[in-house]
């Protein structure tokens, strides 16, 4: 990080003195363990992790799961912090012995700048141990998670600044001691700001190595199927679904099946096959599933595979696959009255013609694209300087966005992918009893 911060000073001719906020974002809920010297323990344990499925069955039977959906805004599944420091504690107990903290990705970058422990507000709610309407911890559910209330920072909105940079830091960034660190905010959070969804019906889609879907709330909404998190605008709120591969799945395939291709001509062989991809159907569930199945035991399937079929038949059912996957979301939305009124498309899928097409056809909405969206770093430069008053109003944000362009659906493959997604649902609940013991099909 500092030597990154020194080089961006450098290759962009900044001084030091006018740098006047900080802020930083990262991955939530990252789950990161410090001992009483702030050292780091163990490497981070992401969000998508799934090693602690025993933990969630066993976290589940303590607690009544309604009552813990509706106090913390997500149910209890794989990204929940509670399940996973129980499996540090039976799997890593000399680890967990030594802990003093625990704390997200940027709540550690901010430690280190300012010597502050903090915990800004969308990984506390994430985290599944913070009461959404007492705007506070649950002692109950840290009792659970074998944890108490001084391992976590002060709980604070992305934009409070939480300290300023300290002597070491300054040293090693090349930015002034004394400068001004705000709390931060969520990746995902940061970078559907700063593609300006802050309205409500207001719906962003990220073709990243995840997939990302966040709609714009002016009031929560809590729903077992999804995430529910914190705006940076205080007051307001996004639904979030999050898929564990995306992107991660057209790279699996490039790697393995086509290593010498670079994506431009995957695309261009699958753009020549027709929508439906000749029958394929796939389920993007190559990490397990988090949104809106929560299935961390779902496995990814292609089915509908014939001796016709070639790769480029397969590299356009993965683009069809995720595509079906956001529907999935809007179609829990659409269940509970939410439907989007805007839609934009971000992160480097969306630099794939095809991929947007792809998209844009199934979902049977048009994506509005960001022209060089920078992601997460322009909303959290944006809540570092809203944090020290360089900024009137958070509407302020529209100076530094525009759109590209617009991909407009193509209402007949739209008919087909209407079709062809209820096979995608009917596949996923004819096979996911199988998928447990597909988990446990191992030689002794």
């Amino acid at each position: 990080m500092a030597e990154v911060t020194q080089a961006c000073l450098s290759t962009a001719g900044i001084r030091a003195d006018e740098v006047l906020a900080v802020g930083a974002s990262g991955m939530v809920p990252t789950l990161i363990l410090l001992d009483a010297q702030g050292r780091v323990l163990r490497p981070s344990i992401q969000q998508n992790d799934a090693r602690s499925q025993e933990e969630i069955w066993h976290f589940r039977a303590q607690v009544d799961s309604d009552d813990v959906l509706h106090m913390t805004g997500s149910a209890i599944t794989q990204q929940s912090i509670g399940p996973k420091l129980l499996w540090l504690r039976r799997h890593e107990p000399e680890t967990i012995s030594q802990a003093a903290r625990v704390m997200g990705s940027y709540d550690y970058i901010v430690y280190r700048l300012t010597g502050t422990f903090s915990c800004e507000r969308n990984w506390a709610l994430e985290s599944g141990l913070f009461d959404l309407h007492r705007q506070d911890w649950d002692d109950s559910l840290l009792r659970l998670s074998t944890i108490s209330r001084d391992w976590l920072g002060e709980v604070h909105w992305p934009s409070d600044v939480v300290g300023e940079l300290t002597s070491e830091a300054a040293h090693h960034t090349g930015l002034l001691r004394g400068t001004p660190v705000v709390a931060g905010s969520a990746d995902h959070i940061a970078s559907a700001f700063s593609a300006g969804i802050k309205e409500p019906g207001d719906l962003l889609v990220k073709l990243g190595g995840a997939g990302d879907i966040l709609y714009h709330l002016d009031r929560p909404v809590v729903d077992a199927r999804l995430f529910l998190d914190y705006h940076v605008i205080p007051g307001k709120y996004l639904i979030n679904g999050c898929m564990a591969a995306s992107g991660s799945i057209i790279k699996w395939f490039r790697d393995n099946f086509a290593p010498n291709a670079d994506y431009a001509v995957l695309d261009a062989e699958a753009s020549s096959v027709a929508p439906g991809s000749d029958g394929l159907v796939l389920l993007p569930y190559f990490l397990g599933e988090k949104t809106p199945v929560n299935d961390p035991l779902a496995r990814g399937v292609i089915m509908g595979l014939t001796l016709s079929h070639t790769r480029a038949h397969v590299h356009r059912a993965i683009l069809e696959g995720i595509a079906y996957g956001f529907r999935h979301h809007l179609a829990v939305l659409a269940e509970r009255g939410l439907s989007a009124t805007r839609c934009r498309v971000s992160n480097g899928g969306a630099r794939s013609a095809l991929w947007k097409q792809v998209t844009a056809d199934v979902l049977g909405i048009p994506l509005e694209e960001i022209a060089q969206h920078p992601g997460s770093s322009l909303g959290a430069a944006f809540v570092a300087g809203k944090g020290v008053g360089l900024f009137t109003g958070w509407s302020d944000i529209e100076r530094f966005i525009s759109v590209a362009g617009t991909v407009e659906p193509d209402m007949t493959a739209h008919a087909l992918y209407r079709q062809l997604f209820d096979v995608y649902r009917n596949v996923y609940e004819s096979l996911k009893g199988e998928f447990p013991r597909l988990s446990q099909a191992h030689v002794a």
